[in-house]
């Protein structure tokens, strides 16, 4: 029970649902079993965008170079400043935006021909999708796990 709980617990972390098409790679072992239970799954992330100064300084510079277009002697300065500030101002609040990422994951409980329950979470493939009673095969790479169908 122990060795199953720890399967739950670390496969989500390590399954690499990145799967490359076209791509030869080796494979440390194959297992075959059958869908036990299948969740589709949508998480989303809000990921902040990084802003690394160089944005900021682009924005000042833009709105000076704009903002020294109007005015003569004195107000063309104050023109300058104000456009510098201005740009600064827009740059910064469109770099430092959030936005959302979703993930379409599919979570699979196997029972394997040994009588062991894996579980694994990986990317939702369109062209392959599970159902309980499938036949599946789990391969296990270096970087990570893969679920397939046999046919």
């Amino acid at each position: 029970m122990k060795k199953l709980l720890w399967i739950i617990l670390l496969f989500p972390m390590i399954a690499n649902a990145a799967y490359q098409r076209n791509t030869a790679r080796p494979v440390n072992e194959v297992v075959f079993g059958k869908v036990d239970t299948v969740r589709y799954i949508s998480q989303q992330d809000i990921v902040k965008s990084k802003s690394s100064g160089w944005e900021t300084l682009l924005g000042a510079v833009v709105g000076g170079v704009i903002g020294h277009q109007f005015g003569d002697g004195r107000g063309k300065e104050v023109a300058t400043a104000v456009g510098a500030i201005a740009g600064a101002g827009v740059a910064r609040n469109q770099a430092n935006q959030e936005y959302r990422i979703e993930y379409r994951l599919v979570e699979i409980l196997i029972k394997t021909d040994k009588g062991q329950l894996i579980d694994v979470i990986q990317d939702v493939d369109s062209n392959m999708l599970f159902e309980r009673g499938d036949d599946v095969r789990i391969l296990y790479f270096d970087e990570g796990v893969r679920v397939d169908k046999t046919y």
